[in-house]
C-alpha cells in the first residue's frame, strides 16, 4: 500500500483514543488501568493498545486501542464485567474517549541493507 492509498487492509477497523486527567496518584492509576487493561485485552476484536504518560505532566496519560471493528469495541465496553473497571478509572481520573475509523496506515521505510564485502 503506498501512503496515499485508504487504509483497505485496516478497513472496518477503529481506534480508540482515550484522555485521561489523573486526580490519584499515577502509581494508582496505572494499577488501575492496568486491570482494565487485562480485562480488555481478553475482549474478541482487541488487537492491541498503548497507555502514555505525559512527558512533562505526570497526571496526564492517554490510551490509544486499536479493535478489529465497532461492533467489537461497543461488545466490550458493554460487557456486564466492564462497568467495575470503567467505575473504578472514573474514581481516579476524568476522560474524554473519542473513536476515530482507520484511514491511512504508514510504517517506516526499511534502512538499505549494506552487503559485505
Amino acid at each position: 500500500m503506498t501512503d496515499h492509498e485508504p487504509d483497505a487492509e485496516g478497513a472496518g477497523t477503529v481506534t480508540f483514543v482515550n484522555t485521561f486527567t489523573v486526580h490519584a496518584e499515577p502509581e494508582v492509576f496505572e494499577k488501575e488501568f492496568a486491570r482494565t487493561s487485562e480485562f480488555m485485552a481478553r475482549q474478541p476484536g482487541f488487537v492491541r493498545h498503548t497507555l502514555s504518560q505525559h512527558a512533562e505532566r505526570p497526571g496526564e496519560y492517554v490510551n490509544v486501542a486499536e479493535w478489529r471493528d465497532l461492533a467489537a469495541f461497543r461488545a466490550a465496553v458493554s460487557h456486564t464485567d466492564f462497568a467495575p473497571h470503567a467505575g473504578a478509572l472514573r474514581a481516579l481520573a476524568e476522560s474524554r474517549p473519542e473513536l476515530y475509523a482507520a484511514r491511512l496506515h504508514r510504517a517506516a521505510a526499511a534502512a538499505p541493507r549494506r552487503d559485505a564485502t
